[in-house]
Parts: structure tokens; sequence; C-alpha cells
């Protein structure tokens, strides 16, 4: 089984889980192992899950402002949850490589592993709702004829994506691609480097 085969159960789990109450305050109950790869997927997969549906709440035009600036707070918190549980995959395929013997000719990818799969997991998500829009039964016609058409490109791009995930993850595995991984170091979430939060000392 590839690394995504292992992978997309996994993340369809975690959204069918979340649409079982589908409301953003539902703690996450992972079913896997705390400390294993399958565990960090899932709760990968319900931060993406969670945050989409803040993403929903906040487009609403009606929405009180001081609300806004809550989930806008909340969403900030998401978006750091979500790059540090990326590194964290990223540490899972650092220690799973760390003794391959790089070749000489090796090259280096634009996105590391966990960064390709943390896209596979957004797509997920975006297959889900696509597929909702098909479904629905109180849209026109041509609403589900349109919707039906996007769904069909993103299977589409999920069967390149895995392909493509699977397939930096072999090359890596023969050495014949480096594995460098980069710390985020988000600037705006620091109090010392961003100038509102430093200035205000």
């Amino acid at each position: 089984m590839t690394f995504t085969e292992q992978s997309w159960p996994i993340f369809e789990r975690a959204i069918n889980d979340y649409h079982l109450t589908d409301c953003v305050d539902t703690p996450i109950h992972n079913p896997y192992p705390e400390g294993t790869i399958e565990a960090d997927l899932y709760r990968k997969c319900w931060i993406d899950t969670v945050q989409w549906h803040f993403e929903d709440i906040i487009r609403d035009p009606n929405i009180n402002p001081v609300e806004a600036l809550t989930l806008k707070r909340r969403i900030d918190k998401s978006n750091q949850d979500r790059t540090d549980l990326v590194e964290t995959i990223d540490s899972y395929f650092y220690t799973k490589f760390h003794e391959v013997t790089v070749l000489p000719d090796a090259t280096i990818n634009t996105e590391s592993p966990a960064w390709a799969v943390d896209r596979l997991s957004i797509l997920a998500l975006k297959i889900y709702h696509m597929r909702e829009q098909v479904e629905r039964t109180d849209a026109t016609k041509e609403h589900r004829e349109t919707c039906q058409k996007k769904l069909d490109v993103l299977l589409e791009q999920q069967t390149d994506l895995s392909t493509a995930i699977d397939q930096l993850l072999a090359d890596i595995a023969s050495g014949k691609k480096w594995m460098k991984v980069y710390k985020q170091m988000k600037m705006y979430n620091d109090p010392d480097t961003n100038p509102v939060l430093y200035g205000g000392k």
C-alpha cells in the first residue's frame, strides 16, 4: 500500500466524523493511537475540516463584527496548528529516510512531502463538498451538472497528486531526491518579529 492509499481513507474518516455534528466546536476524538502517523494524518485533516467551516462562517455578510474578530483569532490559531502539524509529519518522513544514501545527482523538490500531503488533505475536503453540491436536491439541474464537471476534475487531480506524492517518496527512498525541511518561521504570530506586537512592549 502506498502512502497516499494509506492516507486517503484517514482523511475521509476525519471529514465524515466531523460532519456527524457539522459543528466547529465539536471536540476531536482521534481514533488512532497517539504518536502514530495515522493519528497525525487524522488530526491534520480534522484541523483542515474545521477551518473550512470557519471560512464559510466568516463570509456571512450579516456576521456580528465582534464575533467575526473572535473567529479571525480562531482561524489564525488554526493556521498555526496546521503549520505545526505539517512540520511534525515532515519530521516523520525525515526520520524514515534519514539513513538513505543520497545519490550524487540527487535533486531537491519544490516542496516537502508533508506540504504535498497538506494539499491532498485539502483536496479531500474539496471533493467531499463538491459531491455535496452534485447531490443537492434543492439545486437546479444546471448547478448539479456544473458541479459534476468540477468534481470530475477534482477526482482527476486526486489521482495525479497521489501519484506525484508517492513518486516523490519513492525518489527520496531511493536517493534520487534529497529531502530538506525548512521551518516556516511565520513572523506575524511571533511577538518578537511582528512590529504591531513588539512595538507595544
